[in-house]
């Protein structure tokens, strides 16, 4: 019997600061992360043996083994049966296309155990709703009241290694988030949100330049809205008033740059 379909959506880090460095190497973060209603679908038929294709506008490159976290993740939860991942998001591209994969199928199998061996960002994907985030990725808090949010993604398809990233960053002991403001109405989130950061986003452009030139090109159709990178790169976002606005600039975007991966969105 094969199971419905399973979504999993892009994870998006509203902010992502970087606060301190353990004696192991692994970095403190404070990142706010909300989840995008665009994103892969894994479909799982139960068998008894263990087996994965990739299929999908983006599956290029993505691994159908054991080298793909999915793969990890099923074996992590005991689960066997034939994977099928319809690869709609990038991979590598610091929206936890990945980890929301795996943690999709942990959420299939009523996994029930510790999800932070299979990576820093899988526990917040399994958790699939806003959360801020601390710790190396294992502390996450839920967030509750934030209002919808219409964003565009953009990726301008290259792939930015986190490990890299991470070991250019001047300042690892950068203040953490402020305190969220209580009324949590769009105006009162947003202006908040102006006045947080993604530590990252200097380290990542200085890898890829070409991240700055996304940017700047949403920093042109974003109407004066936060316009900021996710993860460790190199999808970045804007977010816009409403939906339509949203869509508009990404119809825009693409028209303009019709090698870059771009989805207008919401985000909750």
């Amino acid at each position: 019997m094969t199971t419905p379909e399973v979504f999993a959506p892009a994870k998006i880090n509203l902010t992502l600061h970087v606060t301190g460095q353990r004696a192991d190497g692994y970095h403190l973060l404070d990142s706010l992360v909300m989840f995008a209603d665009v994103g892969d679908t894994l479909r799982l038929t139960p068998a008894s043996q263990l087996s994965m294709s990739v299929t999908g506008p983006l599956s290029d490159g993505v691994p159908s083994d054991h080298r793909n976290l999915v793969w990890q993740a099923a074996i992590h939860a005991r689960w066997t049966g034939h994977i099928d991942l319809e690869k709609h998001l990038p991979h590598g591209a610091g929206i936890g296309g990945g980890s929301s994969d795996a943690a999709a199928l942990l959420r299939a199998a009523n996994f029930a155990g510790d999800a932070s061996a299979l990576g820093a960002d899988v526990p917040v994907c399994l958790h699939g709703r806003a959360a801020r985030m601390s710790g190396i990725g294992e502390v996450i808090r839920p967030v509750d009241g934030l209002p919808q949010l219409h964003a565009v993604l953009v990726n301008p398809g290259v792939h930015v290694p986190t490990p890299r990233v991470f070991a250019a960053l001047t300042h690892k002991d950068n203040p953490a988030m402020s305190t969220l403001p209580t009324a949590q109405t769009a105006g009162a989130f947003v202006q908040w949100l102006r006045d947080q950061r993604n530590d990252l986003e200097a380290p990542a452009v200085s890898a890829q330049p070409v991240i700055a030139d996304v940017l700047k090109a949403l920093t042109k159709v974003a109407c004066g809205g936060v316009v900021r990178m996710s993860g460790s790169g190199a999808t970045c976002f804007a977010l816009f008033q409403n939906k339509g606005q949203a869509e508009l600039a990404a119809k825009d975007l693409a028209g303009v740059h019709p090698d870059w991966w771009v989805r207008a969105c919401a985000l909750s």
